[in-house]
């Protein structure tokens, strides 16, 4: 087998593979309707701001969770999201917003009894 053969069969392989779309697309299928719902929460003796936040069901859910003060987390055990973040740091995650309800966010540590008053909510609108 030639060299330039031996290169091109692998090209080839990965292109049948690879979308290439143009710049600004995304290359992932998107569910119809979702979009991307970016938040930024703070969490500081003894709240979350903003206590609640609203999405549609299907939505792709960017948090940035960042400690004013002390240690504390982010936990929604409907999703099985737990995320902690150091005084004074931040951390970003995502989800997607597969079923709609209700769901509790709270501060999971135990470092100071106020953390655990600390409460929020996650509004999944479902879709019609």
């Amino acid at each position: 087998m030639s060299p330039r053969l031996r290169l091109a069969l692998p090209l080839a392989l990965w292109a049948t593979t690879v979308s290439l779309s143009p710049p600004g697309h995304a290359s992932a299928p998107q569910r119809q309707g979702s979009s991307t719902r970016p938040f930024a929460i703070v969490a500081s003796r003894y709240v979350f701001e903003p206590p609640r936040i609203e999405v549609n069901e299907g939505d792709l859910v960017a948090i940035e969770l960042r400690s004013a003060d002390i240690a504390h987390s982010l936990t929604i055990e409907a999703y099985r999201i737990a995320k902690r973040v150091g005084p004074g740091q931040s951390v970003v995650f995502e989800f997607r917003a597969e079923r709609s309800g209700t769901f509790p966010f709270v501060c999971d540590l135990k470092a100071e009894d106020g953390c655990r008053k600390m409460r929020g909510e996650l509004v999944v609108r479902a879709r019609p």
